[in-house]
């Protein structure tokens, strides 16, 4: 009869469980060597040497182990992000009791098994400022140019939840920008709670010029050609689209073959010929009906060597702006370790701030994905620091069917590190538009929540979706933790 107990055939799987935990802990040690020394060797209780546990254990096919300790009640460390070594240790000390045999470890304390968890709290209100009583996560919204002379659309902002406001200093001017940081220094003295503002220096952002040929008719389809040219470059008789960008300089450094993406992958081609100030672009994909190219439209080239700095000069002036202005600053293209320093450099160049100026690394190339450890080890070290997933240009760079796949990863390695997410990029996109939300984005909106920190764009209906994510969130935070699903009462049922 089965009275409950575990039989011997169980005591032979806890005997193999714990074995097999113990090899894993140790092995994990020894493959988090490499990634420590490469992260600078920090304190062994600190999130960057989880991180680099993190890493190590990642290293690992762990499905086989997972469904055998859920079996037996245990962790199945699917949840482990913040928490490596504590996890490993606290399930090591409990098939040990389950044994009857002495722990090789302590339990750890409470205080150490959520270190982790603290440590990103702290980390997200040193960059964000404090949470809502009803969500932990906060709200940013970028404001749009009418933001400078509008005081009222601004405060209106804030009192539906707005918690950071974000100028994007590709448009407009640093009367502009100073005039937008005032509303909203004013609007958080209304509401009575601080609202941090991003500033997000435009970097060498590739995108369309003026159209140089266009026919009379038609729009591109799949099959069709497109030159990319340099002003005053020759091209062959047609009649076919061609159009300028805005740095000249990529035109010659396409290679045939290489990948072109227009607008957000709206339209994607392969570079077919290469010229003197011109490329040869074949189209492949196109959305359905076609489309005319136009002026302002981002460019994304996944294979090409662009060998474009971060930081333009346009970018080192506006800094006199930022470090005035704002609270953090967002980094586009930034990719390498080096590529921090490059902005410290042109920061300590400016007059000294009472309070360390935040950095937002948005992470939209797969260099800058490879790179995201090293990038936060670098970048960690002199001031508040998070982490952006620009999803519109990610998607492009990468694919989009891999982006899910790659924002999950993104969000796992920064909760490893104690790092802040922002989840960014056409969240509620149609709501802010057209006052309408879709079935897909109210999804995508609601798993937003696992970030700390949920981007919106500006549109003509955006105060309505500031107030619907405000409660969206709210209500998230009763299921959800990160990863972790949390257990309030259901009233469905």
């Amino acid at each position: 009869m089965d009275d409950g107990q575990p039989t011997s055939r169980d005591s032979l799987e806890l005997a193999g469980l714990l074995a097999e935990m113990a090899a894993l802990r140790a092995t994990l040690l020894e493959g988090a060597a490499p990634f420590l020394a490469r992260l600078g060797q920090p304190a062994a209780d600190s999130p960057l040497a989880n991180l680099a546990h993190y890493l190590a254990l990642r290293h690992h096919d762990l499905r086989p182990l997972q469904r055998r300790l859920m079996r037996f009640g245990l962790s199945s460390l699917g949840r482990l992000e913040s928490r490596v070594l504590p996890t490993l240790d606290a399930v090591l000390v409990a098939l040990a009791g389950m044994q009857g045999t002495p722990s090789p470890l302590l339990l750890p304390t409470e205080g150490q098994f959520f270190a982790g968890e603290q440590a990103l709290a702290v980390a997200t209100e040193g960059l964000f400022g404090p949470a809502h009583t009803h969500r932990r996560c906060r709200i940013m919204v970028t404001l749009p140019s009418e933001a400078a002379a509008d005081a009222d659309m601004v405060l209106e902002l804030a009192r539906l939840g707005m918690d950071c406001a974000r100028i994007n200093c590709a448009h407009d001017d640093a009367a502009a920008w100073h005039s937008m940081a005032a509303h909203v220094r004013a609007a958080s003295l209304d509401v009575g709670r601080p609202i941090r503002i991003l500033m997000d220096i435009a970097g060498p952002k590739i995108r369309t010029g003026d159209l140089v040929a266009a026919p009379e008719k038609g729009k591109l389809r799949a099959g069709d050609s497109l030159w990319l040219t340099v002003e005053g470059a020759s091209l062959p008789p047609g009649d076919g689209y061609a159009i300028a960008v805005s740095l000249p300089e990529i035109v010659n450094r396409v290679a045939v073959g290489d990948r072109v993406l227009y607008d957000d992958g709206k339209l994607e081609g392969l570079v077919e010929a290469v010229r003197e100030g011109a490329a040869l672009v074949r189209v492949g994909r196109v959305k359905e009906g076609g489309l005319k190219p136009k002026p302002e439209k981002g460019l994304n080239l996944p294979d090409t060597a662009l060998g474009l700095s971060p930081l333009t000069a346009k970018d080192e002036r506006d800094l006199a702006a930022v470090i005035e202005c704002a609270d953090m600053i967002g980094y586009s293209f930034v990719s390498r370790p080096e590529d921090i320093d490059l902005l410290e450099a042109a920061l300590a160049r400016l007059p000294a701030r009472a309070t360390p100026l935040g950095l937002v690394a948005k992470i939209e190339r797969p260099d800058a994905v490879r790179n995201l450890p090293d990038l936060i080890a670098r970048a960690g070290r002199d001031r508040p620091f998070g982490v952006m997933i620009a999803r519109g240009d990610l998607a492009a760079e990468i694919g989009f069917e891999r982006l899910a796949e790659m924002q999950e990863e993104i969000l796992w390695i920064c909760e490893a590190a104690a790092v802040p997410v922002i989840w960014a990029t056409q969240v509620l996109e149609d709501l802010v538009k057209s006052g309408v939300p879709s079935r897909g984005e109210m999804t995508d909106a609601a798993m937003a929540a696992r970030a700390e920190c949920v981007m919106l764009n500006k549109g003509p209906a955006v105060g309505t979706a500031v107030s619907l994510l405000d409660r969206l969130l709210g209500s998230m935070d009763g299921h959800l933790l990160k990863k972790t699903p949390v257990l309030r009462p259901l009233k469905s049922w």
